[in-house]
């Protein structure tokens, strides 16, 4: 199934065209001039979706541009676009794959058949087999080779496969089973897997091995050294009691030990950044159970339901993306922080780190022309108030304009005295401060010393979002999930690229294999010189 959608150029709409006119006009004005010269500005640039309350008047956005970011939307096709994505059209042009994560979350009762499959039915299939199996994790039913309960659950992955279920368990650590120690096994260095293993004991030890091919270098490695590990405590027949899989690939993980009854799958339209709401999250569903999981899912769908049928004018992934792509390409801002006041979410900056640079770091359009504008903002961030102490001097001072999400949650699942007050009250006071900034004049007249002022100075003018949920669910986390997966599309729609390939990552795994061999073999090095004498160096050197 495939779609006409735009392709060329959108620098050759209209609508770019009057955005360019428009970033010039506002050289002069600040974000503090946009802010006091509206009292009700904030609840004109305020929407609320799915529990997320997202505020961008302290954008650099005035009602024309906003105005003429909608118009660009709708010469770039994104409704149709989004349309055809929810509909189970190839969008995934250069893999001719559907685009169907939206599809993990519809509800049982929903009707969605792409290529000749009932997708939902598939969906719900495997999320029936996870609820069970989880369930016994939890009450003991599922027990380890020599009979003793689990209490460990080591989940081996990368990339989207690590990050989305590492976030999603620090996040909702509050709903979680904390008789059940769940941890994560990404890196390829031997010491992720060594020191993750070193304090658990076998027989109490499940591990998720999650990988669609079940060929993943890294994943597999770090598979085969816990297999080593369970095997020398237990014997070569526990690794069927204490290994499940999330592959699609039958054969290999049955080679492996692991009963294909224990094999959760997924599908070639779920997209590694993501899966964390699919057998992806496995670990997830043991951890919060399959109700809480369930609640995940339905986070997921509300903010689904209101990128597919809200008004442009108030549909936040849509306005959120349009913002980005405003800072990105009109204002010249490269970078994004995101800024969670919540230790909750220490692990979100991280995860949002693959979901929109390695959706959105693309520099060729659909139509496989070179584009010669910016895409894919990079996203890096801290969770406050730690930031505060550390980066947030360049954010302040610094020479280049850092773009802001500040996230906040109201309600604290674990209050200690007045501090979630004390933590809310930094958060907005940033938000402040970095789009207000403060003049020499106010500063002197702290009494500053005249030789201090300029020091003092803060310019301002960081364009800052704010999104605030009432507490942290998994509800709420689902919203917030989506929310940022439907803006990151919305971006790659107006820039014409492909969000969900990722060759960029391939080509380096593929080199590797080539460079192990004569990292550990004895054929000399073939490939470029530096690379060859770094060879040398390693070999000398081991």
């Amino acid at each position: 199934m495939t779609t006409q959608l735009p392709e060329d150029d959108p620098t050759r709409t209209d609508a770019w065209a009057r955005l360019t006119e428009l970033a010039g006009a506002l050289e002069g004005t600040t974000i503090r001039d946009l802010v006091d010269a509206d009292p009700a500005r904030s609840a004109d640039y305020t929407r609320q979706a799915a529990g997320v309350h997202l505020d961008l008047s302290r954008q650099r956005v005035t009602d024309e541009v906003r105005a003429a970011l909608l118009q660009l939307a709708d010469e770039r096709g994104v409704a149709a676009r989004r349309d055809a994505m929810l509909r189970g059209v190839h969008i995934n042009v250069t893999e001719d794959r559907a685009v169907l994560h939206t599809a993990l979350r519809l509800p049982r009762t929903a009707d969605l058949v792409v290529d000749g499959v009932d997708v939902v039915a598939d969906v719900h299939d495997v999320l029936d087999r996870m609820g069970a199996f989880a369930t016994a994790v939890r009450d003991g039913s599922w027990r380890g080779a020599s009979g003793e309960r689990i209490s460990a659950v080591v989940n081996i992955g990368i990339g989207g496969s690590d990050l989305g279920p590492a976030m999603a368990h620090v996040a909702l650590a509050a709903f979680a089973d904390r008789s059940i120690d769940c941890r994560f096994v990404s890196n390829v260095d031997p010491t992720d897997i060594a020191e993750t293993l070193r304090a658990l004991d076998p027989a109490r030890t499940l591990v998720v091995v999650a990988s669609k091919t079940f060929t993943t270098l890294e994943t597999m490695t770090n598979a085969h050294a816990a297999r080593a590990w369970i095997v020398d405590a237990l014997g070569e027949d526990a690794v069927a009691r204490h290994f499940v899989a999330v592959s699609t690939n039958a054969e290999k993980v049955s080679e492996f030990g692991i009963d294909t009854a224990n094999m959760f799958g997924f599908w070639d339209w779920v997209g590694g950044r993501y899966s964390m709401d699919s057998s992806i999250g496995l670990s997830t569903m043991i951890a919060i159970g399959a109700g809480g999981f369930a609640q995940l899912l339905a986070g997921f769908h509300a903010m689904d339901e209101h990128f597919a049928s809200a008004p442009a004018e108030d549909n936040l992934p849509l306005l959120m993306g349009l913002v980005a792509v405003w800072n990105r390409d009109f204002l010249d801002i490269p970078t994004t922080a995101v800024l969670p006041y919540s230790q909750y979410l220490a692990r979100f900056p991280a995860y949002l780190q693959q979901l929109t640079m390695e959706s959105n770091g693309k520099s060729v359009r659909l139509d496989g022309a070179p584009v010669d504008y910016p895409t894919g903002a990079i996203f890096w961030g801290e969770p406050g108030t730690n930031g505060q102490h550390s980066f947030y001097q360049l954010l302040h001072q610094g020479t280049s304009t850092v773009a802001c999400d500040l996230v906040v949650v109201a309600r604290a699942e674990t209050p200690v005295g007045e501090q979630q007050d004390m933590l809310v009250a930094n958060a907005l006071a940033q938000a402040a401060v970095l789009a207000r900034g403060r003049t020499a004049d106010e500063v002197a007249a702290d009494g500053t010393p005249a030789a201090l002022v300029p020091h003092k100075v803060m310019p301002g003018n960081r364009p800052v979002s704010v999104l605030m949920v009432e507490r942290l669910t998994p509800f709420a986390l689902g919203a917030l999930v989506a929310l940022y997966e439907h803006s990151v599309f919305v971006q790659g729609a107006v820039w014409g690229i492909d969000s969900f390939d990722q060759w960029g990552v391939e080509l380096g795994k593929k080199v590797a294999m080539g460079i192990l061999a004569d990292l550990t073999g004895e054929q000399p090095a073939t490939f470029d010189p530096s690379t060859d004498a770094s060879i040398a160096l390693y070999r000398s050197l081991r």
